[in-house]
């Protein structure tokens, strides 16, 4: 199955991140030899025959408190190497400048600790990952260019490619001293991702491996498809191993077949899968690998387990699929769990066990103990209600103005929300139609909500209660008359990482017509959400019977520990804990519960914080917000 076909609570300090003068795998002053067979039977560790038993963490989905823990989970379940993408994006959401600090971007911190606890290291940088992250890890900020294309990467496009150099480049510098060959954990970088599913320019995948080299960087490289796409496609580089997605022991056979000079590996085992918003269930519940892994270890085989702790999209950052430009569109939801054998809150899930005596017994040394789990926090089945302090329409910025609305990016936004505003010249009601929604609307003359517009397809039910149109379809407004003013506030949910669709912007795309006639003139209200946006609201309701308002409360926590904020009473929106953002919540599931790690609290007093599209400060459905006990929120 291809992955996205579409046809303990301690501080981690800095002598934490440091590499020791002497680890049990991999450090700076002992240097390595990793390569390959000459004949490609095998990956090679100071000349011996070595199997890459590796599993997946992103840094950017682990709190940097919990990073050691997860990479201990990993350890003990019989890994011995740690696979890493980069999202590019995330650590230059600005164009040309680049953080590899600030919350969970400091991946060499991440690789170092790796290294500490004697893990080797499977580098993905991309620069496209894919992953079911927003853009698949590319920034938005090349979505400015109108013409700009992305499903066919190619270096032809030199806005394009100045960017991917840039990103290289900055990369490369950090990454130099923790290769194998300078006594550092990474044993290969991958090249791209999964290219053959986009196209066969095998020249582009050859400039990608150049840039690598020419900032110092020489490999082993390794390239990741599935195995028809390789076949077809020959996307591989010179020299380059072949990961395989989906991959068992058959499929690297076939590889080895098929490209006999150079060793392959099960790049993406898949011991669950990702969800969307709508889904009855999460996905992948049934999945098992055992079959697979007694296959690898029988054979010695090679291969990555994606993914073996999957962490949760906090933030705007989850990513979509779509089929085309405005329908079939799928967004991930804010956990990505992924029904992986360790769960969103680094417990071990129903098959770590069993992976984990599978591997413990073919390899020769005892495996390491399981980490104690982390400590849980509950409300004892306290219910809190939140109070409503602050209106969407009495925080609004200084508007840009536009003759025909334009997306966020062309102003320069990458993610959060939009509100975009125009008055309606002789008013008398009729069809509203908008050339096209990206993502949720929801729209209001004079104040007043008369419905909206999804692009993702919600249950008729919901559509009808709320009066949501689906797909894009146009909404009726109710006959008046004068000039009142149209409001239409846009949520970007994920944009698009798999699909032909990559070029997803965000906001209102092209134009709004009203009886079809297209209205122009309009303001338009950046609304980020972002960290600083939260901070500095203005406690104030001019009309507390207006949906778009935020709601706070303040609780008490006696002692730390991780927990779930169950949202299952509310409509749509964003929650954050003490300024953190911990993602989306929506009432069409199968998602309720947002996970909150325990460093992101305090002892004492706590403040939450709540934005909901629907909910009014009159209604008294939707207030309870409550501390869950945390657990796999995969089994609701």
């Amino acid at each position: 199955m291809r992955r996205r076909q579409f046809l303990v609570l301690s501080a981690l300090t800095p002598a934490a991140m440091a590499l020791p003068a002497t680890t049990a795998g991999a450090n700076e002053t002992a240097r390595h030899r990793f390569g390959f067979a000459s004949d490609g039977s095998a990956f090679l560790l100071d000349g011996k025959p070595f199997q890459i038993r590796s599993g997946e963490l992103h840094p950017a989905r682990i709190p940097v408190e919990y990073w050691r823990h997860r990479i201990r989970m990993a350890k003990a379940m019989g890994m011995n190497t740690i696979a890493v993408y980069v999202m590019w994006n995330y650590v230059e959401e600005r164009e040309g400048v680049f953080d590899f600090e600030t919350e969970r971007r400091d991946v060499i911190a991440f690789i170092r600790l790796c290294a500490a606890e004697g893990m080797w290291v499977l580098l993905r940088p991309g620069p496209y990952v894919c992953a079911e992250w927003d853009l698949g890890g590319i920034p938005p900020y090349l979505l400015r260019h109108k013409d700009i294309k992305l499903r066919v990467r190619r270096s032809e496009d030199p806005r394009y490619f100045a960017a991917v150099q840039r990103y290289v480049e900055a990369l490369s510098r950090r990454v130099r001293p923790l290769l194998v060959a300078n006594g550092g954990p990474i044993l290969m970088v991958q090249v791209e991702n999964e290219y053959g599913s986009y196209g066969s320019d095998t020249t582009y995948l050859e400039e990608i491996r150049q840039l690598w080299i020419s900032n110092g960087v020489p490999g082993p490289f390794y390239t990741q498809d599935g195995l028809a796409q390789v076949r077809q496609n020959h996307t591989v580089v010179p020299g380059g191993a072949i990961g395989l997605s989906g991959g068992d022991a058959a499929q690297i056979a076939g590889a080895r077949h098929s490209f006999p000079d150079v060793p392959a590996m099960a790049g993406e085992v898949y011991p669950g899968w990702l969800t969307h918003w709508g889904e009855p269930a999460f996905a992948g519940q049934d999945s098992d690998v055992s079959a697979q892994l007694k296959g690898f270890m029988a054979g010695g085989l090679s291969f990555n387990l994606y993914m073996i702790h999957g962490g949760t999209n906090f933030g705007f950052w989850a990513g979509a699929n779509a089929r085309d430009d405005s329908g079939a569109y799928q967004p991930d939801i804010t956990s990505y769990d992924y029904n992986a054998p360790i769960t969103e809150q680094g417990a071990a899930g129903p098959r770590y066990h069993a992976y984990r005596s599978i591997v413990g017994g073919a390899v020769p040394d005892p495996l390491p103990p399981v980490p104690a789990p982390i400590p849980t926090y509950t409300s004892e089945g306290r219910t809190f209600t939140p109070t409503p302090f602050a209106s969407l329409w009495d925080n609004l910025p200084a508007p840009l103005r536009s003759s025909r609305p334009q997306p966020m990016e062309a102003h320069g936004q990458n993610s959060g929300f939009v509100l975009y505003r125009t008055k309606l010249d002789g008013y008398t009601g009729g069809k509203l139609d908008i050339r096209w929604v990206h993502d949720y609307a929801t729209v209001f003359v004079d104040g007043r909500y008369t419905g909206g517009f999804s692009r993702p397809r919600i249950p008729a039910a919901l559509a009808a209660r709320l009066n949501v149109t689906n797909d894009n379809a146009p909404l009726t407004l109710p006959p008046g008359t004068g000039a009142p003013t149209l409001d239409i506030a846009v949520e970007g949910m994920g944009r698009t990482n798999f699909g032909h669709a990559l070029v997803d912007r965000k906001g209102i795309l092209e134009s709004v017509s009203l009886r079809g006639a297209e209205l122009t003139g309009w303001e338009v209200f950046p609304l980020p959400m972002d960290s600083k946006f939260i901070e500095t609201l203005r406690a104030r309701i001019s009309d507390p019977g207006r949906p778009g308002l935020f709601f706070r409360l303040a609780f008490d926590v006696p002692a730390l520990g991780d927990t779930y904020v169950d949202m299952s009473r509310w409509t749509k929106g964003v929650v954050w804990v003490n300024g953190h953002n911990l993602g989306r919540y929506w009432t069409i599931g199968p998602q309720h519960r947002l996970f909150c790690p325990a460093p992101w609290l305090r002892r004492g007093r706590n403040e939450l914080v709540v934005f909901d599209l629907h909910q009014t400060a009159a209604s008294p459905i939707g207030f309870a917000a409550t501390l869950a006990a945390a657990g796999a929120e995969r089994a609701r």
